[in-house]
């Protein structure tokens, strides 16, 4: 693996074609945003790019993609973008292990698998890497690229109400508002509508909360039956984890998705005293220090066992986070 910077990246872009674009698995607004974004400017730019999901990607972001013709083509160089680890490519791990030549991240947690790295772990999101980028491709960013990209920022940023919002993410924001992104819109989109299969779901979330250590960790449990109940699906989730941790006294959250195939797979939260990228490490995951994912091979009963035992062992020993940042 190779450190490079944003103009080395750029330089490795614009020599390139027929490129193909890996986001994580259980996709949320900064993966799908720096994908669509990025390959929007290649396109501009005449080449052949398209972007891949091992999941489907929910329905609210359609905006980003509809109206884009993807030509075909037989990949030669894959890019992946806010993807700190092979693992999290879920089903597409298999295909592509070993073989990504760029990777574009902002974790810290990153486990240099690309053949080349461009990693800015003090960027609240990808999004505001892979902007840079695109400016040194030189590409007239367009409305739609701006809106790709600002949908990065604001998602990863809770609507820029995380402390891992710096001055600088203000200053993309607004640059990409210059450019076209309809703010208001998007954050309509992200943060106010939700479709009542998904209300329905939160609703069977909260009922189920469940309290461990002292009130201290605060367990979802989501299952198949629950999908079932409410017409939601697991594309539909990416909201909920937050619930845990809106509970005043609660240092870890954790929500256990029960998948289709009896696996399953967990998002933790933390605030301020817990570093959730180190218990996601302990499970083979990654992320944030106060938001990362694992996902294991056993159903959710045994998870929330494995994880609840972790959980009390970390906060038993005093271990605690050496920063408050809540990304």
């Amino acid at each position: 693996m190779t450190r490079i910077n944003v103009e080395k990246c750029a330089r490795i872009l614009r020599e390139k074609d027929n490129i193909l674009i890996l986001t994580h698995a259980h996709p949320d607004g900064d993966t799908i945003g720096c994908g669509y974004g990025l390959c929007r400017a290649l396109l501009k730019m005449g080449k052949k790019a398209r972007v891949i999901c091992a999941d489907d990607i929910p329905k609210k972001y359609g905006y980003l993609f509809d109206d884009i013709e993807i030509p075909e083509f037989e990949e030669e160089f894959i890019v992946a973008v806010d993807v700190a680890t092979e693992k999290l490519l879920g089903s597409l791990e298999e295909k592509y292990a070993g073989k990504i030549d760029l990777c574009i991240d902002h974790h810290p947690s990153n486990t240099g698998y690309a053949e080349q790295l461009l990693l800015n772990a003090d960027a609240a999101a990808a999004a505001e890497t892979v902007f840079k980028v695109i400016k040194a491709l030189r590409v007239k960013i367009d409305r739609h690229i701006a809106e790709c990209l600002f949908t990065g920022i604001t998602t990863d940023t809770g609507c820029f109400k995380f402390a891992s919002t710096t001055s600088n993410t203000y200053r993309a924001a607004a640059e990409l508002i210059d450019l076209g992104a309809d703010n208001g819109r998007i954050n309509r989109i992200m943060f106010e509508q939700k479709p009542k299969s998904l209300a329905a779901l939160e609703r069977l979330a909260i009922e189920g909360m469940e309290f461990f250590c002292d009130e201290k960790i605060c367990v979802i449990t989501i299952t198949q039956d629950m999908y079932k109940k409410s017409g939601s699906s697991e594309e539909e989730t990416e909201a909920i984890p937050s619930l845990t941790r809106q509970i005043e006294g609660v240092e870890i959250g954790l929500t256990i998705k029960e998948k289709a195939d009896g696996k399953s797979k967990c998002s933790i939260r933390t605030y301020d005293s817990v570093d959730a990228s180190k218990l996601a490490n302990a499970f083979g995951g990654g992320g944030h220090k106060q938001a990362s994912a694992c996902q294991f091979d056993c159903d959710y009963a045994e998870a929330k066992k494995l994880l609840l035992e972790k959980c009390e062992e970390v906060l038993s020993s005093g271990e605690v986070a050496k920063e408050d940042v809540w990304e």
